[in-house]
């Protein structure tokens, strides 16, 4: 089958001196970025990597970190993306758990890895790499565009197929993302190429990218949404922006980027970042230029009631769906007066189908709540070494062609004439800053504390209608919490660290013995 890989190398054969990405280091063409990809595609391929091979990607993100998922790609395998700024001992349990055989890499992070894998230093090539990195300028020098002279030195036209895309299974594994689940620990999501192909051509064309799409990075590595973020713009040939982190996160300073690069595409935020800029009131149009905003990760409707859509000049789209079925399912573009009322998640993407069905699954009438499941294209292969997970998630599809399965969501929704509407979640999973986050993982972590006998996370939402996490613990109430968030900190990211910790002598129970979450959510809001 095609990928994008092929896409992006015929880019660069037509346009090799269009800018495909902007970095703070200046710009990388089509062409540059085709010629690097090649390099690591060679490298993986002395390495071994082919169909079915797991490479975990640990580099800040950036033309490299690019390069890197495409050559994967252009291999036949998958990537597992990594957020260098979590904990060492989780991205060391996501690289196990992945089944990652090799790690591609920096110097300057390999030794604080150290993640127990083959490691592929990207910037530093060893004896056994000798085309890792070609002679000539150093790891910066791809991140600018030398004269013609001087790519050719760099990068001689020499008639080379060994890095060029292989034909690719469409049931091939392409990437690793890992998500919640009811148990609380991390479960790999394992996304074939079919999959990811499709969802990335059909948000191109829903969206209606092209060469005059200048689109933002938002997501960070590690998350799938990113994958949207860094592919969609280059599947179609636009300008990817890449900025430092820490810039996305201060309100000033992204509507700084935005106006200075002339953003007109926001693929990947939530709506708990732009009911954060509506704030700002110091910043009038921080959206100036921006045709196209697309929401995820969490419900629209605190944005939306605060008054929020009139801060979108353009085209508003909140996106639905769950890590298993490759990001998103549905979509609906919000109205310029919507009714914050209701969280509209809108109609089916292309290939996707989404049944709202009772316990017995059989339908429910329009109008009536019932739990989502979602089959057709974007489903995943399933839970990676994970069977009994993966048989109680993904079922047959009584309503489909023989051999279909459909995903049990655990969302519960209803249909509209506007489309499927989201009613919340049937279990305890929730969103925050549009992570899924399920308590029983911070439970789990807090019980690893000598000073902690009893531990239960509830959510809460604050005045400014953000969910935030509540921990009720038993054991030694004179640890304080400071402590308590430093032990967390060594194996969970910021966003599961709970904003408050409750002590209790005795925690709260129901009749059935379990844990009464009503009761501590109650006492601790009162």
């Amino acid at each position: 089958m095609r990928t994008l890989a092929d896409d992006l190398a015929e880019h660069a054969a037509r346009h090799p001196d269009r800018i495909a990405l902007d970095t703070p280091d200046g710009p990388v063409t089509y062409g540059q970025l085709d010629r690097r990809t090649r390099e690591v595609t060679r490298l993986l391929r002395a390495h071994g990597v082919r169909p079915e091979t797991v490479c975990a990607v640990a580099v800040e993100h950036g033309p490299d970190a690019v390069a890197a998922m495409t050559a994967v790609l252009r291999c036949g395998a998958a990537f597992l993306t990594l957020d260098v700024t979590q904990p060492r001992d989780r991205l060391a349990s996501f690289v196990r758990s992945a089944g990652a055989r090799l790690l591609l890499t920096t110097t300057a992070h390999a030794a604080a890895l150290d993640l127990g894998t083959p490691v592929i230093e990207l910037d530093a090539p060893g004896p056994d790499a000798p085309d890792a990195r070609a002679t000539g300028p150093s790891d910066a020098t791809i991140t600018h565009a030398p004269d013609a002279t001087a790519v050719e030195a760099w990068h001689p036209t020499v008639a080379d197929t060994s890095a060029s895309p292989a034909a690719v299974d469409p049931h091939a594994l392409a990437y690793v993302s890992h998500t919640s689940g009811s148990t609380g620990e991390p479960s790999p999501v394992f996304v074939e190429h079919q999959a990811l192909d499709t969802y990335l051509r059909d948000t191109v064309r829903a969206f209606g990218l092209g060469q005059d799409t200048v689109a933002l990075q938002t997501a960070p590595l590690g998350y799938d949404a990113s994958i949207r973020d860094t592919f969609a713009p280059l599947l179609a040939g636009a300008r990817l922006v890449l900025v430092e982190r820490a810039r996305l996160l201060r309100p000033a300073d992204f509507a700084r980027t935005v106006r200075e690069h002339g953003v007109t595409a926001l693929l990947s935020v939530t709506p708990s970042f732009l009911t954060h800029l509506a704030g700002q009131r110091d910043l009038p149009d921080p959206l100036a230029g921006v045709t196209l905003v697309a929401s995820s990760g969490e419900s629209l409707r605190p944005f939306l009631t605060a008054g929020g859509r009139s801060l979108v000049p353009g085209r508003l789209v909140n996106q639905y769906g769950p890590t298993e079925c490759t990001m998103t399912t549905t979509r609906h573009d919000v109205p310029e007066d919507p009714d914050p009322a209701h969280d509209v998640v809108g109609l089916p993407r292309t290939g996707a189908t989404v049944r709202v069905l009772g316990p017995d699954l059989t339908p429910v009438p329009d109008g009536t709540v019932g739990e989502v499941y979602i089959g057709g294209t974007g489903l995943a292969r399933g839970y990676g070494g994970l069977p009994a997970r993966t048989a109680a998630a993904f079922l047959p599809d009584p309503y489909g062609p023989p051999g279909s399965r459909m995903y049990r969501t655990g969302d519960l929704g209803r249909w509209t004439p506007q489309g499927l509407r989201y009613e919340g979640r049937g279990d305890r999973q929730i969103k925050i800053r549009g992570y899924r986050v399920d308590p029983a993982e911070v439970e789990g972590a807090l019980l690893t504390h000598p000073a902690v006998s009893g531990a239960v996370v509830t959510p809460h939402t604050d005045d400014r209608g953000r969910v935030y996490l509540a921990a009720h613990v038993t054991g030694d109430h004179t640890t304080p919490d400071a402590a308590l968030r430093r032990h967390l900190a060594r194996t969970l990211p910021p966003h599961l660290m709970p904003r408050r910790f409750l002590r209790h002598t005795a925690l709260p129970t129901t009749r059935g013995g379990k844990a009464d979450r009503g009761r501590l959510v109650a006492g601790s809001t009162a």
